[in-house]
């Protein structure tokens, strides 16, 4: 089967490959040594986009989180891509990685000539727009990069004005101050952290910088059903109170949002009655 066929019919909308040897400048010791306890002579990578936008409904999780738990449904998405990648190609491994992958994935995109690279680090497919999950497959196959790496955005600037805790600038990306990350995390968080959280919107991820990006308008509805159909927008102290994690995940089994428990949800959540 032609490679476009295979990953048309895994759903994505747009692949394409990287030299392993390209993403080393990326990856510090412990990542290479995971790397290639995975995949003993890693020589290529395979990175392909799946897109999630199901339109705009209101609610308090982030887009990306409404649906499937996305390593779930990715991750059962590449398996019929690794099986045939192996019967064409005996003699080799692949090995499929989604998210929680020592590979920079979004470096393993741009050397791939995919999309366009945003001022948001995010990558950008039109007309899919930025609401992309990003899966590869890292093989001992040589594979090379693109001729040309993926070209940045129009530089608009809307995502660095619009993000609220600042956390875009002209001097890179500060996770302590991005509402994504603060929405997820655990233990004591600062005065300025606290207030950012209480003034958000959302109470899991942050959506802001993608909101305004103008690839983003007019974005077509996914096809895949497992970001399109049985969507949950919201969640109510109800759903988090009194729950332990594991209740809290069997209350809402393959969702990207019950990870970290329901503790910093409910956190979230009061801070909000707070306002």
């Amino acid at each position: 089967m032609e490679p476009d066929t295979l990953w048309t019919r895994a759903g994505a909308a747009g692949w394409g490959t990287c030299a392993y040897a390209d993403l080393l400048p990326h990856m510090d010791e412990h990542a290479q040594a995971k790397a290639e306890g995975l995949c003993p002579v890693p020589a290529g990578v395979y990175v392909a986009a799946f897109p999630y936008y199901a339109g705009e409904t209101p609610g308090n999780l982030s887009r990306y989180a409404r649906g499937e738990d996305y390593h779930t449904a990715l991750a059962r998405r590449l398996t019929p891509v690794c099986a045939a990648l192996e019967a064409a190609h005996p003699f080799h491994k692949f090995v499929p990685l989604v998210d929680n992958s020592p590979l920079p994935e979004r470096e393993a995109a741009r050397l791939a000539g995919l999309g366009l690279r945003g001022k948001n680090g995010l990558v950008i497919l039109p007309p899919w727009g930025s609401w992309l999950f990003l899966a590869t497959v890292l093989t001992d196959l040589p594979l090379p990069s693109a001729p040309a790496a993926s070209p940045d955005c129009m530089g608009c600037g809307a995502c660095l004005a619009a993000c609220p805790g600042k956390a875009l600038g002209p001097n890179g990306f500060d996770i302590s101050k991005c509402l994504s990350e603060l929405t997820q995390r655990k233990g004591e968080l600062t005065a300025e952290q606290t207030g950012l959280l209480r003034r958000h919107n959302l109470i899991w991820g942050c959506d802001a910088c993608q909101t305004v990006c103008p690839y983003n308008r007019d974005v077509p509805i996914t096809p895949l059903p497992e970001f399109r159909d049985g969507l949950l927008s919201t969640l109510t102290p109800k759903d988090v109170e009194n729950s332990t994690r594991k209740q809290f995940q069997a209350a809402f089994p393959d969702r990207a949002f019950t990870w970290r428990g329901p503790g910093v949800l409910e956190r979230n959540l009061k801070l909000k009655e707070e306002k």
